[in-house]
């Protein structure tokens, strides 16, 4: 950790009043294509909860408990809102600090979850003159630490609704994005783990939070057609492709995915985060401490091509 002299948390973002919502879905939907109508649809999320997504008090929480296990100054910068990115480079610039390492918030490779990163990390950099030297984490699902608390999150959903089956939910992207990464590969992978560990059967993992055109083929099944076809009476969805309970856990798996358990008299539990249970906090100290014994290849996590659907 000696040759580190900062840490900093590079997440999401999310708006923090229902003035922010629309400035805030138009950064981040700045460059794609999808139908203005798709993006007033997930402002209706927003506006749900009261133009406020849960996000960024989340990487604050995460923040506080890494404060007292870390010796470093801890920074935290978004991609998409407020504090942004550059602006935090700038601080970390002006207090001194030159050599800091970066965790991202997401847990899987991916492009959007991981190059992305890298790049919103150089592009920052690039805009602060003088810009400190920031070496990224790679993506950590394998960390044990990480495991154990999907595992833990997981045993306290069985307790409170024994005998219900359980379902892994992740973030859709498009087939294009996930054939150019391991992003379906490792979200199963810690579903095999985590079910071991428990006694349970295979992974059943689905998607959720698609967005784009629907001519464009994304990662399936969705969760709510899942829903549909299960015959199962209880259900246990584990989102464990979110470290947080941010706009898509809440409304997406909480309100939208509940509601229609509900129509089909499914007994509906959606199992916690791994927030900042202490396994996963221990996991990112020990990344900071020890580098990681695996690195993001220079050819991982490619932007999406040209999508293909499969055969």
């Amino acid at each position: 950790m000696s040759t580190f002299d900062a840490f900093l948390l590079v997440s999401f973002g999310g708006p923090e009043k229902p003035e922010d919502v629309i400035p805030f879905l138009e950064n981040v939907l700045r460059g794609r294509n999808v139908p203005r109508e798709r993006m007033l649809e997930v402002a209706e999320h927003y506006y749900h909860f009261g133009g406020k997504s849960p996000i960024n008090d989340q990487c604050r929480q995460l923040v506080s408990a890494l404060e007292s296990e870390l010796d470093l100054p801890i920074y935290w910068g978004n991609r998409n809102w407020h504090p942004m990115l550059a602006d935090t480079v700038a601080r970390m610039r002006d207090n001194g600090v030159r050599r800091a390492v970066a965790l991202a918030t997401s847990a899987f490779g991916s492009y959007s979850g991981c190059r992305q990163y890298r790049e919103d990390i150089e592009r920052a950099r690039a805009a602060v003159e003088g810009a400190p030297e920031i070496e990224k984490l790679p993506p950590f699902w394998n960390r044990q630490g990480f495991v154990s608390a999907v595992e833990a999150r997981l045993r306290e959903a069985l307790q409170k609704l024994p005998g219900a089956e359980v379902v892994y939910t992740a973030h859709s992207v498009p087939l294009s994005m996930a054939q150019s990464s391991p992003y379906e590969r490792q979200l199963k992978e810690v579903g095999s783990m985590v079910n071991q560990r428990l006694g349970l059967g295979a992974p059943v993992l689905v998607y959720q939070s698609r967005s784009g055109p629907p001519s464009q083929p994304w990662l399936e099944p969705d969760i709510g057609d899942y829903i549909r076809g299960t015959d199962s009476k209880k259900l246990i969805v584990m989102p464990v492709g979110f470290l947080s309970d941010h706009m898509e856990v809440l409304y997406d798996l909480d309100t939208e995915a509940a509601a229609l358990a509900a129509e089909r008299g499914i007994e509906f539990l959606r199992a916690p985060t791994v927030g900042t249970h202490p396994s996963f906090v221990s996991a990112i100290v020990d990344m900071v401490r020890t580098k990681p014994d695996y690195v993001c290849q220079p050819d991982c996590c490619r932007p999406a091509a040209r999508p293909t659907r499969p055969a």
